[in-house]
C-alpha cells in the first residue's frame, strides 16, 4: 500500500496523469466537433412544395434545395400521369441538407386490366361494371334495334372489342346501344282534316307520335281546328316506328285534290241529251194515240197522215242520234 502510495506521489504519475486528462479532453473535442460538421449543426432547409406539381418539376425543385429524392407510383383513374400526390416531409419542415424526401406520384404508364363482359346488358348495368373495373364510359350512340338502351357493342379506340381483352385501366369505352324503335316501318297516315283528338287516336294506332302541334293564327276555337298540314306528309310514304309527325291547324283543312277518271265527264252528257230527245220523241207518241181511234172512222182518215209523218220523224230523230253516237 505504501508503495502505490509514494508512486502517486512521484512527477512520473502526475505526468501520465495530466498527459491522459490532455488526451480525454482532446478527443472530446474531436468528436465534439466532428459530429458537429458532420450532422451540420444549426444547418437547415425548408422543404419546398412539390405536391401537385408534375414530377419533372418536383425533382427540379428538389435538386435546387440540395435535397435527394425517392419515388414510389400509384393509379389513380382520374388523375394526371406523372403528378406529386403526397410528399414526406411536408412542405416547410425544416431538414438538412442531402435529406431524402418521399414522394408518390401517379403512375405514368397505367396499369392493364381485363375488359369485363357488358354485352345485352343495360345502360345502368355496363355503367356499373365499367366503374369497378376502374374503365370510363366515352361515347355513346344509337341503332335500331328492338331493345332499349341494352348495349349492342363495346368499342375501344374505334374498334370492337372483345371479353377478356388486355387494356389500360382508365380508358374509355364506346357504347352502341339500342334506341327501341326496330327497324321497322310503318305507313305514315292522312292527317289532313281531323281534329287534333282524332289526329292523336290515328297516330297511336300506327305507332306513331304526336310532334309540334301549330295553330294558324287565324283559329280562335282550338276545339273546332282541324289539321291542314303534317310534316312529314303521305308522300313520303313510310316512316320509322315510334317517329313523330308535326301538324298545323287551321280553320279548315284545304279541299283535297283528286283526278277525274278517264272518259268520266263524257258518260253523262249523252244521258242529259237523250233525256232532251225523249220528250219530243214521247210527245208524238202521245198525240199518235187518238190516231188509233181514226182508223174505224173514215171521216178521220186524213187525220192519219201526220201520224205517219210524226213517225217518220222520229226515225230520222232516232238516225240522227246514232250517227252522232249517241
Amino acid at each position: 500500500m505504501s508503495k502505490v502510495v509514494q508512486y502517486l506521489q512521484t512527477p512520473t504519475f502526475r505526468k501520465n496523469l495530466i498527459a491522459a486528462f490532455i488526451a480525454i479532453v482532446c478527443l472530446f473535442l474531436f468528436v465534439y466537433i466532428g459530429l458537429k460538421v458532420y450532422t451540420k449543426h444549426d444547418e437547415s432547409i425548408a422543404v419546398p412544395k412539390v405536391k401537385g406539381l408534375h414530377i419533372s418539376a418536383a425533382i427540379q425543385a428538389l435538386e435546387n434545395a440540395g435535397l435527394e429524392y425517392q419515388i414510389d407510383s400509384v393509379y389513380q383513374m382520374d388523375a394526371k400521369p406523372g403528378m406529386v400526390i403526397e410528399q414526406d416531409p411536408e412542405q416547410g419542415f425544416h431538414v438538412k441538407s442531402g435529406r431524402t424526401i418521399y414522394l408518390t406520384i401517379i403512375t405514368q404508364v397505367a396499369p392493364e386490366v381485363a375488359f369485363p363482359n357488358i354485352k345485352d346488358k343495360t345502360l345502368i348495368e355496363a355503367t356499373a361494371i365499367l366503374k369497378n373495373h376502374n374503365l370510363r364510359i366515352g361515347d355513346t350512340s344509337y341503332v335500331a334495334d328492338i331493345a332499349r338502351d341494352i348495349v349492342l357493342d363495346a368499342q375501344f379506340a374505334g374498334q370492337s372489342i372483345r371479353n377478356g381483352r388486355m387494356i389500360p385501366k382508365g380508358s374509355r369505352i364506346d357504347l352502341v346501344l339500342g334506341n327501341g324503335l326496330g327497324a321497322n316501318e310503318v305507313e305514315i297516315p292522312n292527317l289532313i282534316g281531323l281534329p287534333l283528338n282524332e289526329a292523336k287516336f290515328a297516330l297511336s294506332g300506327a305507332g306513331l307520335g304526336l310532334g309540334t302541334v301549330t295553330y294558324d293564327p287565324n283559329v280562335t276555337d282550338t276545339a273546332t281546328a282541324v289539321i291542314s298540314v303534317q310534316s312529314p306528309g303521305i308522300e313520303k310514304g313510310l316512316t320509322s316506328l315510334g317517329a313523330k309527325i308535326d301538324v298545323t291547324l287551321s280553320v279548315t283543312a284545304p279541299a283535297p285534290i283528286t283526278d277525274a277518271p278517264t272518259g268520266g265527264t263524257t258518260t253523262p252528257k249523252p244521258q242529259a241529251n237523250q233525256t232532251q230527245a225523249n220528250p219530243s220523241i214521247a210527245k208524238p207518241s202521245a198525240q199518235s194515240k187518238p190516231a188509233a181511234p181514226s182508223k174505224s172512222t173514215p171521216a178521220n182518215t186524213p187525220a192519219t197522215k201526220p201520224a205517219n209523218n210524226s213517225a217518220g220523224q222520229k226515225k230520222d230523230k232516232e238516225n240522227k242520234g246514232n250517227s252522232l253516237g249517241f
